[in-house]
């Protein structure tokens, strides 16, 4: 399974929040440039992560954005859905309760894909925006720089 441009651009600008020292709200024009993300690509997956409560916007001069919570309470697959970006590994996403084959069967390896997606949600519950600014996966080990 591959993450689109969404929610790893928006797992990206989420961390560069996080690694704030102060609780200064940050502009999308500073992220975009930090990050190397189109300005206009921001601004669409912040206003969703504004919509479901991750991000606070502050307008007027000094204004940006900051998080809504602590690093060590947010995880990445919050932010990942948030910005509407399924963890769905299979080809069946758009067929309530039916498989992907012509007749609506399930394909014979679905549930390997089913299951792996499920795992990598878990996985991604499992990490905090903490964890990734810290340079630390979940199970303790360090993140080569």
């Amino acid at each position: 399974m591959r993450l689109s441009t969404k929610g790893r651009y928006a797992v990206m600008a989420m961390a560069d929040l996080a690694r704030r020292p102060d609780d200064r709200a940050v502009s999308l024009a500073e992220i975009a440039a930090r990050q190397e993300i189109s300005l206009s690509y921001l601004e669409q997956l912040f206003a969703r992560l504004r919509r479901r409560g991750l991000v606070i916007s502050a307008r007027g001069p000094g204004g940006g954005y900051r998080l809504a919570r602590e690093a060590e309470r947010t995880n990445v697959a919050e932010i990942v859905l948030a910005v509407d970006e399924p963890l769905r590994a299979t080809r069946c996403a758009g067929h309530a309760g039916k498989g992907c084959m012509t007749k609506g069967e399930r394909c014979l390896t679905h549930d390997l894909w089913e299951e792996m997606g499920l795992r990598i949600h878990d996985y991604l519950a499992s990490v905090s925006l903490a964890d990734v600014v810290a340079g630390k996966l979940h199970a303790g080990r360090s993140v080569a720089a």
